[in-house]
Order: structure tokens, then C-alpha cells, then sequence
């Protein structure tokens, strides 16, 4: 079992940065590719980026791509998702998950989420 716990999100301005963390506590983390999901007002949920156990292989959505980075330290049970460039469409909560979907897992364990805000 994992559990996941994110911190990092705020309010920003447009063209600004934030760094969101995701601190997993279990044995199983690094069994799991990780990854993060987003999901803003009245939409749904949409995938963001995902990441290998190892850290070698990542995947991005096209609307993030080149401007978020996803990375991992398996050493201390972390996942990051460095967003750079932020856009107001960028506005969501995002939830940090094991298994995701995004790479053909079953999205087995979520964290709680943290609001992400971009004025224009």
C-alpha cells in the first residue's frame, strides 16, 4: 500500500513557476510508476505527466509538454512536478498518483490533491 501525500500548490501569476512535491510513505513506492492528474472546475480529470519506476522513462500531455517536468527520488519516496511558463489554463487541483492510467496502470493509490491557481 502507498500513501500519498502533495504539497506545493498556490497562487501564481501567469508566466510564473511552482514546484509541487508528492511525499509517499510505504514499501511499495518503488514498485510503482508514479505520475500527476488534474482536474479544474467542471472539467474532467486530465492527466498530466507520469514517470517510470527508475525515473528513465517520462511521459508528458501535450499541453504541459515543455514547460513541466516530472522527476522522482526514490531514495527518499518523492515525486515532483516542476511547472514552469504557467498559464491560467493551468488552474487545478492536482493529485499526485501511483499506477497512472496515463502509462497503463490502474491508478491504484491518489494523494489528496493541492490547488493550483494562474492569474492572467
Amino acid at each position: 500500500q502507498v500513501h500519498l501525500v502533495e504539497s506545493g500548490g498556490g497562487s501564481v501569476q501567469a508566466g510564473e513557476s511552482l514546484r509541487l512535491s508528492c511525499a509517499a510513505s510505504g514499501s511499495a513506492f518503488t514498485v510503482y510508476a508514479m505520475g500527476w492528474v488534474r482536474q479544474a472546475p467542471g472539467k474532467e480529470r486530465e492527466d498530466v505527466a507520469a514517470i517510470s519506476v527508475s525515473g528513465e522513462n517520462k511521459a508528458y500531455a501535450p499541453p504541459v509538454r515543455g514547460r513541466f517536468t516530472i522527476s522522482r527520488d526514490n531514495t527518499r519516496n518523492m515525486v515532483y512536478l516542476q511547472m514552469n511558463n504557467l498559464k491560467p489554463e493551468d488552474t487545478a487541483v492536482y493529485y499526485c498518483v501511483a499506477d497512472p492510467e496515463m502509462i497503463g496502470g490502474g491508478s491504484d493509490y491518489w494523494g489528496q490533491g493541492t490547488q493550483v491557481t494562474v492569474s492572467s
